[in-house]
């Protein structure tokens, strides 16, 4: 297989052949005198705004930053495509006033109907591949863009590929999580679909001209998946970078009213609850807690696979002191985060989710509340270090311990600011998104010199 070339024929006013009026790709936009250049982006993502979900912020962090002027180039006219899916019905008018208000940022989003699993999400082979089919034909119909960055599930990455090497444009691919490793901590997934899923994954991230990764963890293990091949061969390897995620400092900020209906002290556990991030735990410790912390109750906000079975372990554990609420909009959430006593962010450790980094630590670090983190991943020293709160082992009786030293230590103003202002400097998303963008466009901008394919020509 050969790497996509990257260079088009182009115009002597540094236009291309189609119209566009991008600057060829693999080199530096030269405007002529009086005349702006063009650049065009196209994100390929089954997920974004306002689908409340970590990969939906940084994504529209990304496509506002790279709709945005650079610096380094003021002779740029920037516009960003966002290839994407119709947000549930519930959502679909918030949907159209976040995608007119992404137009002011230079940002079209073209949204097409896929199927959703039984909790509202584009996961599983069907609705995957009810993305990555029109996908392939939406790659090859848009106008040609400069790069295009491709987001997972590997089988969209691999659909991205293909459609660049026929456009010869150059591509990035945004690493959340290294999905072969997941499926292989699974045991419910046939050895042999891991293997192949980890070998259209190396194959997807390989083309690429650079991998963001979200953390050092998944770095190293994106570099194993594009290293040498088992016969030896080299292979071309894209530069990978470590961008963490981050959150929206704006919405997710201490002092915010009490959501109406909040029990009067409470823990909040705030997102997704499926099987890796095992949130039985916090519902399981509760029970304990209550013993040394009368009256302490637990807020759920969310959905997912676990959600009804947390609802009736909830009854057989600690009936009445669990409140389980549907997704809400994200500074509802921050509000809920914001007046309790403490967030809950768990890894269930030995599914295949060991490196994650959840977003909802520095969520619950911009709205100044500490967390209590169960299990393994980058987020332990992370909260250890920084003093975000409490990190333990995926155990009861730890979690336990470490719910009442949170609640027995009680509100800080003090320790909410710090917590707030760490986050802002650390962990702003709209940061996250300007890095990320950086890379994007030096990515765009480098030709792929002496990089050796897998066939062994340059």
């Amino acid at each position: 297989m050969t790497t996509p070339a990257h260079d088009d024929a182009a115009h002597d006013d540094g236009t291309h052949d189609d119209g566009t009026g991008a600057a060829p790709s693999g080199a530096a936009p030269v405007a002529a005198p009086g005349r702006e250049v063009r650049r065009h982006v196209v994100l390929a993502t089954r997920i974004f705004a306002p689908e409340p979900a970590a990969a939906s912020f940084r994504l529209e962090a990304l496509a506002r930053a790279l709709g945005a002027a650079d610096p380094a180039a003021p002779g740029e006219l920037h516009a960003v495509t966002v290839l994407t899916t119709w947000a549930r019905r519930a959502q679909r008018l918030l949907t159209r006033d976040a995608d007119e208000d992404l137009r002011g940022a230079h940002v079209r989003v073209e949204r097409t109907p896929v199927l959703r699993d039984r909790t509202g999400y584009v996961r599983g082979y069907l609705p995957y591949l009810s993305f990555d089919v029109p996908l392939l034909v939406r790659l090859l119909a848009v106008p040609r863009p400069d790069v295009v960055v491709a987001e997972p599930p590997p089988t969209t990455g691999a659909v991205v590929r293909l459609a660049c090497a026929v456009r010869r444009v150059p591509y990035v691919y945004y690493a959340a999580d290294v999905w072969s490793d997941a499926t292989a901590g699974d045991g419910s997934v046939p050895g042999l679909v891991t293997r192949v899923l980890a070998a259209v994954e190396g194959w997807a991230m390989r083309g690429a001209r650079g991998v963001v990764a979200v953390s050092p963890d998944v770095a190293e293990r994106v570099e194993a998946l594009v290293g040498t091949s088992s016969g030896g061969r080299a292979r071309r390897r894209p530069e990978v970078v470590v961008v963490r995620n981050g959150v929206d400092t704006d919405i997710f900020r201490p002092g915010l009213p009490r959501p109406q209906g909040a029990p009067g002290r409470y823990l909040v556990y705030a997102g997704t609850t499926s099987a890796w991030q095992g949130a039985d735990i916090f519902v399981r410790a509760l029970a304990r807690v209550r013993e040394t912390v009368p009256g302490v109750e637990l807020v759920v906000l969310g959905q997912g696979s676990d959600f009804e079975t947390l609802r009736a372990l909830a009854a057989e554990v600690a009936p009445g002191a669990v409140h389980l609420h549907p997704v809400v909009p994200a500074p509802e959430a921050a509000a809920w985060i914001g007046n309790a006593a403490a967030a809950l962010v768990s890894v269930r450790p030995g599914v295949g989710y060991d490196l994650a980094l959840p977003t909802k630590t520095f969520a619950a670090a911009a709205c100044g509340t500490p967390v209590v983190f169960a299990g393994p991943g980058p987020a332990v020293p992370i909260v250890r270090e920084h003093g975000l709160g409490e990190a333990v082992a995926y155990d009861v009786e730890e979690v336990a311990a470490a719910m009442v030293r949170v609640l027995e230590t009680g509100a800080d103003a003090g320790r909410a600011e710090r917590l707030a202002a760490w986050a802002r400097e650390h962990a702003s998303v709209a940061h996250v998104g300007a890095s990320v963008a950086a890379h994007v466009r030096r990515w765009r901008d480098r030709r792929a010199a002496g990089a050796t394919t897998e066939d062994g020509r340059s």
